[in-house]
């Protein structure tokens, strides 16, 4: 199986534009046969949390009906970010499409303490099954504490998968975690970050693959947008980049 991770620079607030981008990268991911691609922590607005509520969509919204025609016509499961709405509050969510199949959606369970003002935590641990494989599926914050992980392997976990908006001071505490986890539950951790301006940082980048042992296998530039894909059967992670801009 091959996973992905792209990392983008999201446009600030535009869900339509935003929309164009990831499409773009999808093509690119399926033209390298890959299985499953993820996105950064709220990719389809950018990470701006003072504008999740004016954002935020209906699990089912028809703007994104064009990624499940993606999904059944290539075989690939997708997943990116968008705050989702629900009866008690606006959820920091991942969306995930995959072959043939109703939408799912995974919202962030453990929130920064500057993300309470505007969201609300999610309270269920979502196992993805691509091909046989258990992913895991992590949302920014919630990644770096040991309790999400432990009960995500609970779950039977196979790989970890964590979306993010992370500045510079945040990738070196990933930097640190990862490898930990990996090497604790013998898995492979993928991380998608996003790059460029988002709410009162600068997200940097450094999209990375470790192996179950915790070696670091690949890494993006903290400025550039790529994608990286991981071989489950080889363990090797392939570096791909386009200019779309």
């Amino acid at each position: 199986m091959k996973v992905s991770v792209a990392q983008i620079k999201p446009n600030k607030g535009n869900i339509q534009e935003n929309i164009k981008i990831h499409k773009k990268w999808i093509e690119l991911a399926i033209s390298e046969d890959t299985d499953f691609i993820v996105f950064p922590e709220l990719s389809l607005t950018g990470y701006e949390p003072e504008l999740a509520k004016e954002l935020a969509i209906e699990k089912n919204d028809s703007r994104l009906d064009g990624f499940q025609k993606l999904s059944d016509m290539n075989n690939i499961t997708i997943g990116l970010g968008m705050p989702t709405k629900s009866d008690f509050g606006i959820l920091i969510s991942m969306i995930i499409f995959q072959p043939g199949q109703v939408r799912k959606v995974y919202s962030k369970q453990k929130l920064h303490s500057d993300e309470t003002p505007y969201f609300i935590e999610g309270n269920e641990q979502l196992i993805l099954t691509v091909k046989d494989i258990k992913i895991a599926p992590a949302i920014c914050y919630e990644s770096l504490q040991k309790e999400h992980s432990e009960s995500a392997n609970k779950f039977g976990m196979e790989i970890y998968l964590a979306s993010v908006a992370k500045s510079q001071k945040g990738i070196k505490k990933a930097f640190i975690r990862y490898p930990e986890i990996a090497t604790r539950f013998s898995v492979p951790v993928l991380m998608s970050n996003s790059i460029g301006f988002c709410d009162n940082f600068i997200s940097s980048g450094q999209s990375a693959v470790w192996n179950e042992k915790g070696e670091l296998l690949e890494r993006l530039e903290n400025d550039k947008e790529g994608l990286l894909i991981f071989d489950t059967e080889s363990k090797k992670v392939m570096k791909k980049r386009k200019n779309y801009c």
